[in-house]
């Protein structure tokens, strides 16, 4: 029995020594890169800034081009009043109506300005959607389709919308399941 004693008191001290090296190690590891390193790591290189003075041209800002105007438009003016017997003469009204109407375009929406969300309601997709697209059709149900390509070829994705309201699209929702279809979730138009 003492024997057995021995040999468990051994072992006992054998884990503790490979843990103590192992503790030692990663000591080791961790703490004497952080010693022997000459520069910190939280540093940059020092960067030179030089401002130009008043009497230097070194800075040019960029000149952002205007965009093109469209011309206004002026109000025909009033063509005097003819004398009788004179010969008529050349005004700025009739002058305005042989110059072309300039009529301007709509601008684009800007990337700052927020586009009013619109809400569809995917119906499915399909290898022919003739099917789907009648019933959808005689319900009257606004719909768009999408070509997708898959693995096994393209398929027609059919969606019914855009509508200008969840509630709308939520209508349609119910709408198209009582026609039978297998519809999915309200999502907003992308």
């Amino acid at each position: 029995m003492a024997e057995n004693e021995d040999v468990n008191t051994l072992k006992r001290r054998g884990r503790r020594r490979l843990v103590g090296a192992i503790a030692l190690v990663l000591a080791a590891v961790i703490v004497l890169p952080m010693v022997f390193d000459s520069e910190p790591k939280g540093s940059a290189p020092p960067v030179s800034v030089r401002i130009p003075g008043e009497d230097e041209t070194g800075f040019t800002p960029k000149v952002t081009p205007k965009t093109p105007a469209v011309p206004e438009q002026k109000a025909p003016e009033k063509a005097p009043e003819k004398a009788p017997g004179n010969a008529p003469e050349k005004t700025a009204e009739t002058a305005a109506e042989k110059a072309p109407e300039i009529v301007p375009e709509k601008p684009a929406p800007k990337a700052g300005i927020a586009v009013a969300e619109q809400f569809m309601v995917p119906a499915g997709a399909y290898l022919d959607p003739a099917g789907v697209i009648g019933i959808l059709k005689e319900a009257k149900i606004p719909y768009y389709t999408e070509p997708i390509a898959t693995r096994q070829g393209t398929v027609i994705r059919v969606r019914a919308g855009p509508f200008a309201s969840r509630d709308a699209a939520e209508k349609v929702l119910e709408q198209l399941k009582g026609l039978g279809l297998k519809p999915g979730n309200v999502t907003t138009k992308s």
